[in-house]
C-alpha cells in the first residue's frame, strides 16, 4: 500500500495516469508527446520512464511488450482497494 501512495503522492505520475486512463497501450514516446503538449510537462523520457517504473511497482501502470515497442495501460485495482480498505459506516439517525 505504501508504493501505491507514493505513486499517487508526484503530479507527473497522476498525469500519466490521466493520460493512459483516455486511452491505453500508449509508448513512452506517446506519453511523452501528451504530456508537453497537453500539460506543458517537458520531463525527460527517461524521467518519464522513471515514473512509469514506479506506477508499475504500485500496479497502476501494467507493461506488455509487442515487437519493439513496449506498451503501458492503467489499472484502476489498487484504487479499488484503497476504497474498499477504509470503509467508514454511518450511524444510523433516529426520529
Amino acid at each position: 500500500m505504501d508504493d501505491l501512495f507514493h505513486a499517487l503522492s508526484d503530479g507527473t505520475r497522476r498525469l500519466l495516469l490521466d493520460e493512459l486512463a483516455r486511452r491505453d497501450e500508449q509508448t513512452l514516446f506517446e506519453l511523452c508527446s501528451r504530456l508537453a503538449m497537453e500539460h506543458g510537462v517537458t520531463s525527460s523520457r527517461q524521467a518519464i520512464s522513471q515514473h512509469l517504473d514506479v506506477l508499475e511497482r504500485a500496479g497502476l501502470v501494467i507493461t506488455q511488450r509487442r515487437g519493439r515497442y513496449k506498451l503501458h495501460s492503467f489499472d484502476p485495482e489498487p484504487l479499488r482497494q484503497i476504497a474498499e480498505r477504509w470503509p467508514v459506516p454511518h450511524p444510523k439517525e433516529t426520529p
